[in-house]
């Protein structure tokens, strides 16, 4: 049925890790090293060996799923392993269908509307692609579905002896920083957000699989751009490592030390699992611009709170990439939600623009709108001092929004893309305990 594609002897060992009976497998590395292609190949092999089975390929974006895995690899796949193979592509609800009828859906997990649709069905494997950019969240709500119960066809039963397909998980990313749940999961073998061990800890394998791993079917000149980069991005595109934290951050999960030796609180030593009484509520929105189209950045909306006993709270990162009538209908959601006094948002892209939005979502809304006339860091700077004398606490996990503060230096934000979490984050602190609150940036300096 198959013509193998000429694999490299350390892809050939990856193929041999996805066969493997762990349940949740991750290949991470550096970027083009073929770990999108071997998944693929992977799950195709799957759907040919358990007729009438379903698989679902995610992505955070689905039109970044659309043109990479949708137009590009399965394609590429296809082609190169199962030359013989012919199946049906919907190109209106993205799947392709084999011959034996089982099925590979395509979808990001922004599109609510059709990840609903999907996920309405059962799966027996799910392939979660560049996993890094999806929130922990998302991942949870879509293994739900990981439930499919599928016969193995009769050959393959007979020459392995089982009668059905197993139930797979497969995530793929370039590895983030050590804060990431991909580390939590793959690596410390915890539970992202509760942090305790999880049940069965051979059920999550992961390897590395890097450029260099694939050399064959790369031009010489890629690993020049590769040599180019900064230490940071090659730790990440090409060594396949996750980074450790940030020297210099803003802001920490774990206490640290400073540099005369006092001790510095991370963001875990004051995390709470429920608020006290709130006196004031603010929701801090950081405006993007986006069409929400998955192209642009998202657009930051974060909850907070001053508490009866004087602390900061975060209450929720509602942060998203919608369009504009989508992310003010969700700010508003927030404002309800959490009964706030006030919306706070900077003042950005076509200035009122950002107030008639918000306004045409709710008429009554309390708004008040900022002007950002310092950089990102001056203005996270005296939050992060209220952290480091452990005025503010964090009322459950947000990862994304910590990943994001924890690359945050006196010289700028060091992720990826915009820290849009991060400065609603600081909007939002600032406005009830800087501006509206109890403390002054005089009492910080």
């Amino acid at each position: 049925m198959t013509t193998p594609a000429t694999l490299t002897p350390r892809q050939r060992e990856a193929n041999r890790l996805l066969a493997s009976p762990a349940r949740n497998i991750m290949l991470r590395g550096g970027s083009r090293s073929g770990k999108t292609f071997l998944l693929c190949r992977a799950i195709v092999q799957r759907a040919i060996n358990a007729p009438s089975s379903r698989h679902a390929i995610f992505r955070f974006r689905f039109n970044h799923a659309k043109t990479s895995i949708w137009a590009d690899t399965l394609p590429k796949v296809l082609k190169l392993c199962f030359p013989t193979l012919r199946v049906r592509w919907d190109k209106t609800d993205f799947y392709l269908e084999l011959p034996n009828g089982s099925q590979i859906w395509i979808a990001g997990l922004d599109d609510k509307e059709r990840v609903e649709k999907i996920l309405g069905a059962e799966y027996v494997t799910l392939y979660f692609n560049e996993s890094s950019q999806i929130p922990w969240g998302s991942i949870e709500m879509a293994m739900s579905r990981l439930a499919q119960k599928c016969e193995l066809a009769s050959e393959i039963a007979a020459a392995t002896g089982r009668t059905h397909l197993a139930l797979k998980a497969y995530f793929d990313c370039n590895p983030p920083s050590k804060l990431h749940w991909s580390y939590q999961l793959f690596r410390a073998k915890l539970k992202p957000g509760t942090k305790e061990a999880v049940p069965n800890p051979d059920d999550y394998a992961e390897m590395k699989i890097n450029p260099s791993d694939n050399s064959d079917n790369l031009p010489a000149e890629y690993f020049e751009v590769l040599a180019s980069m900064s230490a940071a991005k090659r730790l990440r595109f090409e060594a396949g490592e996750w980074a450790s934290e940030v020297n210099g951050a803003l802001w920490a999960l774990e206490d640290r030390k400073s540099e005369i030796g006092d001790i510095i609180p991370g963001i875990d030593t004051f995390r709470r699992s429920n608020p006290p009484e709130m006196r004031r509520v603010v929701v801090a929105v950081d405006p993007s611009g986006t069409k929400g189209d998955g192209n642009g950045d998202d657009v930051g909306i974060v909850a907070v709170g001053l508490g009866t006993d004087g602390r900061g709270y975060v209450l929720e990162d509602a942060t998203c990439n919608l369009s504009p009538d989508g992310w003010a209908r969700r700010v508003i959601e927030v404002k309800d939600r959490w009964k706030a006094d006030r919306i706070v948002a900077e003042r950005n892209f076509g200035g009122a623009m950002v107030k008639a939005i918000i306004m045409a979502a709710d008429r009554n809304a309390p708004f008040k709108e900022v002007v950002a006339s310092r950089g990102k860091a001056i203005r996270a700077e005296p939050i992060a001092a209220l952290y480091e004398q452990g005025k503010v606490s964090h009322v459950g996990v947000f990862a994304d929004l910590e990943d994001q503060m924890c690359n945050f230096t006196p010289s700028g934000f060091v992720g990826e893309g915009s820290p849009d979490r991060a400065d609603a984050l600081v909007w939002g602190l600032s406005e009830i305990m800087l501006t509206g609150g109890t403390y002054s940036l005089s009492a910080l300096t």
